[in-house]
């Protein structure tokens, strides 16, 4: 309490910029590895002087959290998943000081990807990619635990295959029913994982990266189905909803997923003048790309008893 008020707080450094290579690694064909990170901390801590009384002897400097991060990238002398580079910070913050009672770490992770040349992987040679990994990993003092892991900027498109019929019908619609048009959108995804204490992580080194690719492949492969006849999809929301389910269904180290898929609308042109009236006539071959106003379809899928 402080003066009769309640006061919940908490500080920390955000968008810690760092890479770190490792060289010559046995698991990479012996390449270099390379990860670059955007890493943000935040401590809840028993430092409610700071903010009461002009008492600063409790706060852990932002730029103390900074160091700490350069600090124990350099530590990691094997390859290591960004969700365990973030249960390792947060388990020091935890430990090292006293009046931390949680800690959070957020990754956005860039996609530096390997390049390949002549059809053989190079060694050291990487080119940005599109989409980005993300996680979010919470350690309290007594070591409860929480690891949401995502995907961001996962741009998808079918040129055919969708449509879009039966919906509400009012005096304000004008959209026409189709069973033909282009659907795209722009995936977000996290997911959770079950570990809810720092024990629950298993004792041989579970691969966060390798699960993060994983899903990624079941949520494509469910967006565009097989490569020679592809899916009919009837809506963005069951197309989500059964990309979420092939999720569960194939890991069952995922508690629950959420997914948002914007509709990214592509309108088919038509254009006609008194001169000419088929200056454009649409044939399922031209249209108009439009960024928004877009669709906005989100939802959450959980196994019973999940928490998210």
């Amino acid at each position: 309490m402080a003066e009769g008020f309640k006061l919940d707080q908490k500080h920390g450094k955000g968008r810690v910029r760092v890479s770190r290579v490792w060289r010559k690694v046995a698991g990479a064909g012996g390449g270099d590895v390379i990860v670059e990170w955007s890493v943000s901390v935040s401590l809840a801590s028993d430092c409610h002087p700071a903010y009461t009384a002009d008492d600063n002897s409790a706060i852990v400097a932002t730029d103390t959290m900074k160091n700490t991060v350069y600090a124990k990238a350099k530590e990691c002398s094997e390859v290591v998943s960004m969700e365990s580079f973030a249960v390792l910070l947060a388990r020091h913050f935890t430990a090292f000081y006293p009046q931390v009672t949680a800690a959070t770490v957020n990754i956005v992770e860039k996609p530096w990807e390997r390049v390949v040349v002549d059809g053989q992987p190079h060694s050291h040679g990487f080119k940005l990619g599109s989409e980005k990994h993300t996680t979010e990993v919470t350690v309290s003092k007594l070591g409860a635990l929480s690891i949401t892991s995502g995907v961001q900027e996962l741009a998808l498109l079918k040129t055919t295959k969708s449509g879009f019929e039966g919906f509400v019908r009012d005096r304000y619609t004008l959209l026409p029913e189709t069973r033909e048009r282009m659907v795209a959108t722009e995936v977000t995804a996290f997911w959770r994982y079950p570990f809810e204490h720092v024990s629950d992580i298993p004792a041989k080194p579970f691969c966060f990266t390798e699960r993060y690719e994983g899903v990624k492949k079941v949520l494509v492969d469910t967006f565009f189905g097989p490569p020679d006849v592809g899916v009919y999809s009837p809506s963005v929301q069951n197309t989500l909803f059964l990309m979420a389910k092939a999720v569960l269904n194939r890991f069952l180290d995922i508690a629950s997923i959420q997914l948002r898929m914007p509709n990214l609308h592509f309108l088919p042109v038509n254009l006609s003048s008194k001169e000419n009236p088929d200056m454009v006539k649409f044939a399922d071959d031209v249209y108009m790309p439009i960024a928004e106003p877009h669709g906005t379809i989100e939802a959450t899928l959980s196994r019973t008893m999940s928490k998210m």
